[in-house]
């Protein structure tokens, strides 16, 4: 039996995607206009995305713990073994979640097998991993090589992001108004990437072409086969722009495939329409 795939929805995959391949899905939630709504499920990134053009604040909060326990309490009573790879903690608290309730399972199930990892990634850089995991997970791998590959997976996934308006980062406390309101009148584009598990600003630069010149020279810098490499692509509500770097980055870097996604609610909500996100691995598995 093969082992069954857990994965959060700050993974950005589409829900397409997990129905094809059972993998569980378990959503964060979005709150706005005095509602609740599970994201990539009962709510769609672009409504998200419509809304902050219209001046809306969505919040957002981790995955409940009261899905982890069901999800997992099911996969222990049939006698299955688990791996969830999760949002990475320093941007929410849906691992440490998990881990929580995990533990209320295994006293009750104590043969249960259940790994959590940590991926300190988000979005496609999250989604690239946990296809990955996928498909060896088909393949019949046991649950130590799965743990093993998406620990691999995740600690060698590079993210490069940038906004279209630094207002909704403001919003979110990611840098300053002051700073947002700067940059907004002097076209300014930053380019952030995660560490560690942190939205960390690299550069700034002004103008999109320069932008673009920069994310390409920055995977060239950090990125390693990437001709051997499925890039992930990530945007928000602006499949022009990313399909702009998809071909930048078939025509400079070759890869195996380029996948685009929806930056999908949860994540959206904190970086706003316009988002483009840029994923590859700095090291291949040997």
């Amino acid at each position: 039996m093969n082992v069954q795939i857990i994965a959060d929805s700050a993974c950005d995959l589409p829900l397409e995607y997990f129905q094809s391949n059972n993998i569980i899905l378990v959503p964060l939630k979005v709150h706005m206009d005095n509602e609740e709504f599970n994201d990539l499920v009962t709510i769609k990134p672009k409504t998200v995305y419509d809304a902050m053009r219209n001046g809306k604040a969505p919040k957002t909060s981790q995955v409940s713990p009261q899905d982890f326990y069901e999800t997992f309490r099911q996969l222990a009573k049939d006698k299955r073994q688990g791996l969830y790879i999760a949002f990475s903690s320093e941007l929410s608290g849906t691992y440490q979640t998990a881990v929580m309730m995990l533990e209320e399972v295994k006293a009750e199930f104590p043969e249960f097998e259940l790994e959590i990892i940590d991926s300190k990634c988000a979005s496609l850089g999250l989604g690239l991993a946990v296809m990955e995991v996928a498909r060896n997970a088909a393949n019949g791998k046991s649950l130590a090589e799965l743990t093993e590959i998406a620990k691999f997976q995740c600690s060698h996934m590079e993210h490069l992001f940038t906004v279209a308006d630094l207002e909704y980062l403001a919003r979110g406390g990611r840098i300053s108004k002051s700073s947002a309101f700067i940059g907004g009148l002097l076209n300014i584009k930053p380019l952030l990437n995660v560490e560690d598990g942190k939205l960390i600003p690299l550069e700034k630069f002004r103008g999109k072409k320069k932008l673009m010149r920069a994310v390409i020279e920055t995977m060239k810098e950090r990125g390693n086969q990437l001709n051997e490499q499925i890039i992930g692509i990530s945007h928000g509500d602006d499949l022009e722009e990313a399909m702009e770097y998809k071909a930048l980055i078939e025509e400079t870097f070759q890869p195996k495939s380029v996948f685009i996604s929806s930056v999908g609610a949860t994540i959206g909500a904190h970086s706003g329409p316009g988002t483009i996100a840029i994923f590859f691995l700095n090291k291949l598995p040997e």
